[in-house]
């Protein structure tokens, strides 16, 4: 099993930063690959970010050249810098991961968002 937990959201006005970061427990030793998603009010869930173990990361269109994402392996902790922030990124931000012998995915409760002025 493993337990995601994520911080760092608020309210931010447009053009301004946040870093969210997902810290994980438990069996954190079996995670694969990790990620954010976010999901705006009636909107599906979009993924935004993806950090395998080892390789490139991924971003969705949207954000990319405006998020960063990184992973710190020795303090099972994976962040989300966010920058410019736009109100179309209002939602609230989930981390995930892959994990296990069995591998499946994990998902935090996830973390408000807003960017408003």
């Amino acid at each position: 099993q493993v337990q995601l937990v994520e911080s760092g959201g608020g309210l931010v006005q447009p053009g301004g930063s946040l870093r969210l970061s997902c810290a994980a427990s438990g069996s954190a030793a079996s995670i694969k690959n990790m990620g954010w998603a976010r999901q705006a009010p009636g909107k599906q869930r979009e993924l935004v970010a993806t950090v395998p173990s080892g390789g490139n990361t991924n971003y969705a269109d949207s954000v990319k050249g405006r998020f960063t994402i990184s992973r710190d392996n020795a303090k099972n902790t994976m962040y989300l810098q966010m920058n410019s922030l736009k109100p179309e990124d209002t939602a609230v931000y989930y981390c995930y991961a892959y994990a296990g012998v069995v591998v499946r995915v994990y998902w935090g409760p996830g973390t408000q968002v807003t960017v408003s002025s």
